[in-house]
């Protein structure tokens, strides 16, 4: 095993596989029976935990954390502070058919994850998708479309049924369209279906 990084200040379980032209960023650990494949970039503080797979080429950004289970496809991003619940599932294939197999990069449909997104236990990201800053899919939903920022979505097909702070906090929207987080104090404003902070 080949591994680049700025430093060599990262865990490695002796169980785990990861493969040459690596890179693996400060403080990040790789548990039991994982396999990172060559060409990902993993940043740094990073969690991957047991039994997870990092495809070729993936490129995963700092503090993300991975629960069990998780196999994260070639043609998926994940920006800094992303955390994927355990045993959510990612696609990079829309028509998959075993009798005419899709392989290679030239066949994937790309699917982004933004800053600060929770993709919660048992959940499905349908490729093609982004995910927005700070979104939270609910446990065993099924992604089909754009989430924008801070919407929490449920069921399949995933929907629109909240609001939350970068903090994780419902958002109660005043007659203005105004919410203030009460966790961090931060302001955010509801108009035309989307949610920003000012």
């Amino acid at each position: 095993m080949e591994l680049r990084s700025l430093n060599v200040n990262f865990y490695v379980n002796d169980h785990a596989v990861v493969d040459e032209n690596v890179v693996i960023g400060e403080g990040t650990k790789i548990w039991h029976f994982s396999h990172v494949q060559s060409g990902a970039r993993i940043g740094n503080h990073c969690t991957i935990g047991q039994n997870v797979n990092v495809a070729n080429n993936v490129t995963i950004g700092n503090y993300v954390k991975i629960q069990n289970n998780v196999s994260v496809y070639e043609g998926v991003t994940l920006e800094d502070y992303v955390f994927c619940g355990p045993s959510m599932v990612f696609t990079n294939i829309l028509d998959p058919r075993s009798k005419y197999p899709q392989v290679g990069a030239e066949y994937y449909i790309k699917t982004l994850v933004k800053e600060g997104a929770s993709l919660g236990a048992n959940s499905t990201i349908v490729c093609g998708h982004t995910i927005g800053r700070f979104a939270f899919v609910g446990a065993g939903a099924v992604v089909t479309k754009d989430i924008p920022d801070f919407a929490l979505v449920v069921g399949n097909p995933a929907r629109i049924v909240g609001w939350l702070s970068e903090a994780g906090k419902k958002l109660n929207f005043d007659d203005k369209g105004i919410a203030r987080c009460v966790n961090s104090g931060r302001t955010y404003k509801y108009e035309n279906d989307r949610v920003r902070e000012l």
